[in-house]
């Protein structure tokens, strides 16, 4: 039986400990802010930028809805996102994906200032975990990243397989698991054999979005699976992209869905916005 990695109760402990170092900054006359902008009606987005706007409250963080219409232009976003740039109250920026397919959210993210880089998706801080210096991690591997370290699993030398390359969760978080010494593979829909690679796995990392698509053939016995898919089954009950009930016997680790990464990455949202906050403030002493 594996042991379950709770990402709810870690995410909920990090939360305390942002809320005394906000209490801090705030003691110090700096309120740490959160901008969020939101382009069209999708219904996924509303219920997570909710949930993100409840975690500011939690942690004292002063929360900033930008809601857009379907119709807005390039131009009209990439101002928006130049007006929050020069804003000094406003210390991080996250642009919601997705957003219509007209838009160029590439370009977006370009255009928000580093410093304010919350998400992790500019190309200065991608290009800064690529070779290893410090930076804003892209929230939900730096999430994955942070329950490895508290529950003692060491990437080091470890042969670690994703499965997805999004530029959310799959391309940074191979650049995480590298910089932890890590042996990586990561597996897409061209990737030929899937099986043969996710069984060679000692850390198995799945980001597809796909209902119980990791079946127990395709997971070594004693390795550490983390599910990071949000899907609904036929019955409209939320799952993961592994099949929780059969993998979990053969696993030695296993985060849940929901409870497992998705309270993590709402946590290290949270934790680059204190971070952005003190990057600023120490910016600002400098001159």
């Amino acid at each position: 039986m594996a042991i379950i990695i709770e990402g709810k109760k870690l995410a909920q402990k990090i939360r305390e400990n942002l809320k005394v170092e906000c209490d801090k900054l705030k003691a110090e006359g700096i309120q740490p802010k959160l901008a969020v902008i939101m382009v069209g009606d999708n219904p996924a987005s509303k219920i997570y930028i909710k949930n993100k706007s409840k975690a500011c409250d939690q942690v004292g963080i002063k929360y900033e809805e930008y809601l857009l219409s379907e119709s807005t232009s390039q131009k009209e976003l990439l101002g928006l996102i130049g007006k929050l740039n020069k804003d000094e109250t406003v210390n991080g920026i996250l642009l919601q994906s997705p957003i219509p397919s007209h838009l160029n959210i590439n370009q977006a993210f370009k255009k928000i200032t580093y410093l304010k880089d919350v998400d992790g998706f500019t190309p200065s801080s991608v290009g800064k975990l690529a070779i290893g210096e410090d930076t804003f991690i892209s929230c939900t591997p730096h999430g994955i990243i942070k329950m490895f370290d508290e529950y003692g699993i060491s990437l080091n030398g470890k042969h670690v397989v994703i499965i997805g390359r999004s530029n959310i969760v799959g391309k940074p978080l191979l650049q995480c698991c590298l910089n932890r010494n890590a042996t990586v593979t990561i597996c897409h829909s061209k990737t030929k054999d899937l099986k043969k690679h996710t069984q060679n796995a000692e850390i198995l990392i799945s980001a597809v979005g796909k209902p119980k698509f990791v079946t127990k053939d395709m997971v070594k016995p004693g390795a550490v699976v983390i599910d990071v898919g949000m899907n609904r089954d036929e019955n409209g009950k939320l799952v993961g992209d592994v099949d929780f009930e059969n993998v979990e016997p053969i696993a030695s680790y296993i985060t849940p869905v929901p409870g497992g990464v998705g309270p993590m990455t709402i946590a290290m949202l949270m934790y680059n916005v204190i971070k952005a906050t003190k990057l600023q403030k120490a910016n600002n002493e400098e001159f």
